[in-house]
């Protein structure tokens, strides 16, 4: 199954089918706004100005379940997100990445790039899954990644 058959609500709570992303190289991320890992959203919107033309596109997931760091509603998340850290690529609405209630998309894109040890399990926020332009799932990063060491991954895909 390719990533692109599912579908995710927008931040601004709109339904939006992935394979709007179909021919894309996607890099799919659970994001929090009071994380230690927040300032990666730096480095994410570095990669998707960067790539962006050459179809690359960065998606933030925000995710509550760890230690309570995303707390805010949509819109709070998404003036956190253009304020401090000038976030353009697009954000969808909350979603649980663990557990019986996680997004289906998620549960692919775990079981499609296993973690440490064959774990399907989501760690930490900012676990980045990186999507080939078919819309398969080609790695997974931890949050010690940091989006600049993806470069060359990504550009291997464009």
């Amino acid at each position: 199954m390719s990533v692109l058959n599912h579908a995710v609500r927008t931040i601004e709570g709109a339904e939006q089918a992935l394979s709007e992303y179909a021919g894309k190289v996607v890099l799919i991320v659970n994001v929090a706004s009071r994380c230690g890992f927040t300032p990666q959203y730096e480095g994410l919107e570095a990669l998707w100005r960067k790539y962006r033309e050459r179809g690359f596109v960065v998606l933030g997931f925000p995710c509550n379940q760890f230690a309570g760091q995303e707390p805010g509603t949509e819109s709070e998340i998404q003036t956190f997100c253009s304020t401090h850290y000038e976030v353009s690529f697009p954000l969808f609405s909350k979603v649980e990445v663990n557990g019986p209630k996680a997004h289906p998309l998620f549960v692919e894109l775990k079981h499609a790039a296993p973690g440490v040890l064959g774990s399907e399990a989501i760690k930490w926020n900012f676990t980045k899954f990186l999507v080939d332009r078919s819309g398969r799932t080609v790695r997974r990063y931890g949050s010690m990644d940091k989006p600049e060491s993806m470069a060359q991954d990504i550009e291997a895909l464009l």
